[in-house]
């Protein structure tokens, strides 16, 4: 029987192509098609190709829950790629683990949570927070601006940020948080407690259209990246390109991934990537989680040949991918992904240049109730 007369093992893809969260979905969505072009280039699973069922979201939580219930009303569709915000994924979680689904997470969240029908391909605060913060206390100072979009993420992730910043001697000097859909002319009077207050350090847990809007309005307000840096664990590629390079020269991020690492799966990735899609300019950690969690998924299906989650389970604990960012593994544990662990700032053209990296995958701890700094400021890491 000829590859294309073979039934698809069909997916559901459910990233929001439009709305205040797409600037980083829509890359999470091409990372996802990419890899399924190269398993159905390479021939599918048992000469099956994959066969994608998208649908957008358009960045409305309640629309994430809806679309997941569509998808998986059909018979063959068992697994779901998809959802960025913490928000989104609690909506469709239930969806999932009543119909013993499987969903994979590419995206960072705050931690304290599992659920045996979710692979988390994204940082877990112990692979970026904790980094972050002792990077941060070392270079800059321990006074830090706490400013976030109004939602379970950012609330939660500073919440573990704060725990960490008093373990280390640091303080919260402000906190503030705005609606996702925050435009630069809201951010006006935060701009103006930010001089009054005089942190060493702003830290953002903005997401989407909200990033750009911030950075932008930062430096139309004189604010100065090399003199005192936005530093983030959302902030990417995607953004920046959206900043530009004036605007974001001298912030800071935290992450797995960044698309000028040199390794030799990244050099491939964003080949094929720039093939596809034409530039490389938006490729993220979250573009990138996306990709690698399609193909673990693939060789979870080469050993099961079923999509249903019980077999998959099984196969995918322990799991390892040669991913762009390096190897990563599910830990069996926790279904959560041990994972590299980046800073960087962004020069003067734009680009992100590291200042530091582990130079081994970190193991993840979702749980991270109180936030040791000895668990990461003692492990192996290179200094650029």
């Amino acid at each position: 029987m000829e590859k294309n007369s073979l039934k698809p093992w069909t997916v559901g893809v459910l990233f929001s192509e439009t709305g205040v969260t797409s600037i980083i979905e829509k890359t999470q969505l091409k990372g996802t098609l990419l890899a399924i072009d190269e398993i159905n280039e390479a021939g599918g699973v048992e000469g099956r190709e994959i066969s994608p069922v998208i649908m957008d979201p358009g960045s409305e939580v309640s629309q994430y829950r809806i679309f997941a219930e569509k998808m998986l009303s059909d018979p063959e569709l068992n697994v779901i790629f998809g959802c960025y915000m913490s928000s989104s994924r609690k909506e469709v979680l239930p969806v999932i683990e009543r119909q013993n689904a499987f969903l994979f997470y590419p995206t960072l969240y705050e931690g304290f949570e599992y659920s045996p029908n979710v692979i988390y391909g994204g940082a877990a605060p112990n692979q970026n927070s904790l980094p972050l913060a002792i990077y941060l206390l070392e270079n800059f100072g321990s006074r830090f601006y706490f400013i976030g979009s109004d939602y379970i993420y950012p609330r939660e992730s500073n919440r573990v940020m704060r725990n960490i910043l008093r373990q280390g001697g640091g303080e919260v000097a402000a906190e503030h948080y705005l609606s996702l859909d925050a435009k630069c002319g809201d951010f006006d009077r935060i701009l103006r407690d930010i001089k009054n207050v005089s942190p060493d350090v702003i830290f953002s847990t903005l997401v989407g259209s909200g990033t750009v809007n911030f950075y932008t309005a930062y430096h139309e307000s004189g604010g100065d990246g090399f003199k005192l840096p936005i530093a983030s664990l959302t902030t990417n590629e995607a953004e920046v390109a959206v900043i530009g390079q004036e605007a974001s020269a001298g912030h800071i991020t935290a992450a797995p991934y960044f698309h000028n690492i040199k390794t030799e799966e990244n050099k491939r990735f964003l080949e094929k990537y720039a093939r596809k899609f034409g530039s490389i300019d938006e490729v993220t950690s979250c573009c990138e989680a996306a990709y690698s969690q399609v193909h673990l998924f693939a060789n979870a299906l080469r050993m099961t040949g079923s999509t249903d989650a019980d077999q998959l389970r099984k196969v995918l604990r322990g799991a390892e991918f040669e991913a762009p960012q390096g190897r990563i593994k599910v830990d069996p544990d926790n279904n959560h992904t041990y994972l590299q662990s980046r800073i960087a700032r962004v020069d003067q053209d734009g680009e992100y240049c590291l200042e530091r990296e582990a130079i081994r995958p970190i193991k993840p701890d979702p749980y991270l109730a109180v936030p040791a700094l000895n668990d990461w400021a003692n492990a192996p890491i290179r200094t650029n």
